[in-house]
């Protein structure tokens, strides 16, 4: 016990000096791709990815002088292929007609191009630009539901999503329509969607990200006095949820912001990216000639804590122009970089994580960590000299420790993820699944009894002798499977995170914490895993509480407005819905199929069952098993709490 003492107060002094790794932002490095053939470039082109290459096609620009020349705009069918990014664009090729301000997106099958308009009017065709062959063809897709420019759309597995515009050049309103298309089936048709609750606009900027569409900023329009149209630039941001088919309103922009290249470009599984755009403060900027440009900053958004931050800048702000990912590069082609003024540039920039230091502290504690739990594993090797040693620890083992064991089996990095993003998100509906203090007296005056009077190593000797070996093994290897899955993802999850902050790669992480895991078990049985359980257990919930009190020291208010702010926001049990639909998850449905669900591992999941035989007798493990629900009930509240005070701090 000395030793055990020892090793987890290095373990937690190593823990308490580590100072946490805080990552960089990540920052955008800026390349620039062979230029558009256009020695002006265009405003308003479609984009996207055909058979491999970039294609940008259609367009508009000033080829006569700059507006306050007097130039004419001049609107072009002219299509352009690039092979490879070190390549040449293929020039030669056409559209079906002069088409520029359409929503374009890249799909499996090409470039999917909807909407547009050239001087005189506003168009409703859609079509798939496919590269193949040296050759650009363009199929024809079924038309929106009305003619539409300056609209923002993305695409979402098979379905394209179209939202906002103007019917006509000159609109004095901008469309309040959302539309969607899928794009698998050759029989469907435009579906007209709730639109979002906010007002109509034109020139946001739309991106697909965590199963939700996002509609961002933009421009609404209005007649002025002379009856042209009057733009109001739009800072507000709305979500629809792309299951349940329903709009709510995200956080603003840190400013107002229109024409930004859109589809907006996504990174990770949480973040959208707005790369610069019009913000509006230069509107009606005189003199035109000498306008500066638009805003050149780089919005991130983050879908989880709904947040805006800035990612620095670009070196130069394109808009009215699509942003396409290619070769693991944002490449953003030509667009418009001053009012009337173009740019035949292709710029390309990559998304590229910076670290902070792990350091030579978090490196030792970790490694001592390790290392540490191998040597318990050995220093217990001695005391295995029969099988009932290795599989049942002599039946030597402290019912507190093995009841602390049975809530080490089920706690693992899935507890520290997935429970307080449910409660982030949804709240503590999942919290009605704590049925141990229901299903424990079951367990221990039904199944304890049952298992300890067998006199078993393992839960399935009982099996071979009520029914066959056959039996035995179909069991033993089901649970094996099952375990192989589940430990796959236990072990990966932490490996992302060690990977994300420190320099080891997330397969360096498994198969480190795996091999060095498998050596301690099998060179100390059960009470190696037991005791390492115990130091673990103690770690990861200190590390939890650790985690609540640092959370909820940060939010003004403290613990009060944590609790204020998340009653307030239904994020304890206000939306559990207490209905008999078997086809919700109701609090009924949670609560008894918990029962169900908790009942497994605790009568017939080795993991479990094998810790009920490592006592002297029934009375101890009886003790280990109510200890394990004691522990369990306020040891998820901790992590629920932890998705809460989240959700309020930011």
């Amino acid at each position: 016990m000395r030793r055990l003492i020892a090793l987890l107060s290095i373990c937690v002094a190593g823990s308490l000096y580590s100072s946490a790794a805080q990552a960089e932002p990540a920052l955008l490095t800026w390349s620039e791709l062979p230029p558009l053939p256009d020695a002006l470039g265009v405003a308003g082109p479609f984009a996207g990815v055909s058979g491999g290459a970039l294609v940008v096609a259609g367009g508009a620009n000033f080829p006569e002088g700059a507006p306050w020349e007097g130039g004419r705009k001049v609107w072009h069918d002219a299509a352009y292929v690039l092979a490879e990014p070190g390549g040449a664009w293929q020039a030669g090729l056409r559209l079906p007609r002069p088409l520029a301000y359409g929503v374009s997106a890249t799909t499996p099958r090409g470039v999917v191009c909807a909407g547009g308009c050239d001087a005189e009017r506003c168009y409703s065709d859609v079509f798939r630009l496919e590269w193949s062959g040296g050759s650009l063809r363009a199929a024809p897709l079924p038309p929106l539901p009305r003619p539409c420019a300056n609209a923002c759309g993305a695409v979402a597995g098979d379905t394209l999503y179209v939202a906002g515009g103007e019917d006509r050049p000159g609109a004095t309103a901008a469309l309040h329509t959302f539309w969607a298309l899928d794009l698998a089936d050759p029989q469907a048709r435009w579906r007209e969607l709730p639109p979002w609750p906010g007002a109509g606009r034109s020139l946001a900027a739309a991106a697909v990200q965590a199963e939700a569409f996002y509609l961002l900023g933009g421009v609404s329009l209005a007649a002025g006095a002379d009856g042209k149209p009057v733009r109001t630039y739009l800072a507000d941001a709305y979500r629809y949820d792309l299951k349940k088919g329903v709009w709510s309103r995200v956080a603003d922009l840190p400013q107002p912001l229109a024409a930004a290249p859109s589809p907006a470009p996504t990174a990770g599984q949480s973040h959208v990216l707005l790369l610069g755009g019009d913000d509006g403060s230069r509107a009606g900027f005189q003199p035109v000639a000498a306008h500066p440009g638009f805003s050149r900053k780089v919005l991130s958004y983050h879908t989880i804590t709904d947040t805006w931050c800035a990612l620095g800048e670009v070196q130069a702000a394109h808009v009215t122009v699509p942003a396409v990912l290619w070769h693991s590069r944002l490449v953003v082609p030509s667009g418009e970089v001053r009012p009337g003024v173009r740019s035949p540039a292709v710029r390309a920039a990559r998304l590229a994580g910076r670290k902070a230091g792990f350091g030579w502290i978090n490196y030792a504690t970790l490694f001592l960590y390790l290392g540490g739990m191998v040597w318990l594993g050995g220093s217990f090797a001695r005391k295995n000299k029969t099988t009932d040693d290795f599989f049942r620890g002599g039946q030597r083992i402290p019912w507190w420790a093995a009841g602390v064991s049975i809530f080490a089996t089920m706690l693992s990095s899935i507890t520290f993820m997935a429970i307080p993003a449910q409660a982030y998100s949804v709240g503590w509906n999942l919290f009605l699944a704590n049925t141990y203090v229901l299903i424990t007296p079951l367990v221990i005056y039904v199944f304890l009894p049952f298992y300890r009077a067998l006199n078993v190593t393992t839960a399935y000797e009982y099996l071979e002798r009520r029914f066959n070996a056959a039996a035995r093994l179909l069991a033993s290897g089901l649970f094996i499977l099952f375990q192989c899955g589940r430990v796959a993802i236990v072990l990966f999850l932490p490996s992302l995170a060690l990977a994300t902050v420190s320099d080891m790669d997330v397969t360096t992480c498994i198969l480190l914490m795996g091999v060095l895991c498998v050596i301690y078990t099998v060179l100390g049985g059960i009470e190696a895993v037991i005791w390492t359980d115990f130091i673990q257990t103690i770690i990861l919930m200190g590390g939890a509480v650790w985690a609540l009190v640092s959370v909820v020291m940060r939010v003004d208010g403290g613990a009060g407005a944590v609790l204020r702010e998340a009653a307030a926001h239904g994020k304890f049990f206000q939306t559990v819905p207490w209905t008999w639909d078997v086809a919700v998850a109701s609090g009924w449905a949670i609560m008894l199929g918990s029962v169900f669900t908790n009942l497994f591992p605790y009568t017939a999941s080795q993991d479990v069952v094998q810790r009920y035989v490592t006592t002297p007798d029934r009375k101890t493990a009886a003790r280990a098993i109510w200890s394990n629900a004691a522990i369990a009930v306020p040891a998820q509240a901790i992590f629920f709490a932890i998705g809460t005070a989240l959700f309020v701090f930011y």
